[in-house]
């Protein structure tokens, strides 16, 4: 018997929260493209649940900004442009740069040795040319050095918001400035200021690196097309 996605939690998903993740993911995986438009039922045909999840589910992904309706065009998913970048880093920029503060302060010891063991690891792994998954396992440490400085806030509105804000900057990186190898260095040692900060307790200097790494991305999202 297949189980049910859960959530975090362990807690099975309703049909609608499986379709958003259904959603989300075939969108990260572009088999939904950036400014495509597409109807309910393709949108079944695509995330192969029913026609009343779907339904149930648009109006959250309007709410979201994940798609829009068209007048007498159906749906339309959200557009890549100039305008969703400088969106999506102002909204990261205002978030992290305070929620670092907070982290710096109050983080358990164990978490940051764990957050710098990772970025350790990817370090010498790149320096070895083992690439084999490197890149994969890449984002996923960059992804979680960012989670956990959110998660720490323990406030699950701007948990939410910043979920649904990081699904936007994977769209802008699949479509201009994918985490390639080549960047693992920079990146890696963006992250490794970051939690160096974090380690000496040190707020103002956590933001200080935590604002640089963003403005370097942010750049980046502008200027590679």
């Amino acid at each position: 018997m297949i189980l049910p996605p859960h959530n975090k939690d362990g807690e099975p998903l309703k049909l609608r929260e499986q379709a958003y993740e259904g959603y989300t993911k075939s969108l990260l995986s572009q088999e939904i493209k950036p400014g495509q438009f597409i109807t309910q039922r393709e949108l079944v045909e695509i995330t192969g649940f029913p026609l009343g999840a779907i339904r149930e589910l648009v109006p959250r992904l309007e709410a979201e900004g994940l798609i829009r309706t068209a007048p007498q065009r159906g749906m339309q998913v959200p557009q890549v442009d100039l305008n969703l970048v400088r969106n999506a880093y102002q909204f990261r920029e205002f978030i992290e740069v305070a929620a670092v503060r907070h982290f710096a302060s109050s983080a358990d010891p164990k978490l940051i040795a764990i957050l710098r063991a990772r970025h350790q690891e990817i370090l010498e792994r790149n320096q070895r040319g083992d690439v084999d998954g490197l890149m994969q396992d890449a984002e996923a440490v960059d992804l979680q050095l960012h989670e956990a400085i959110i998660d720490a806030l323990g406030n699950e509105i701007i948990t939410q918001a910043y979920r649904v804000n990081w699904i936007k900057i994977k769209l802008i990186r699949l479509a201009e400035t994918r985490l390639y190898v080549s960047m693992i260095p920079s990146v890696m040692g963006e992250h490794m200021s970051i939690i160096e900060a974090i380690e000496k307790r040190d707020p103002e200097a956590a933001a200080i690196a935590m604002q640089a790494h963003i403005d370097v991305a942010r750049r980046r999202a502008v200027n590679m097309e």
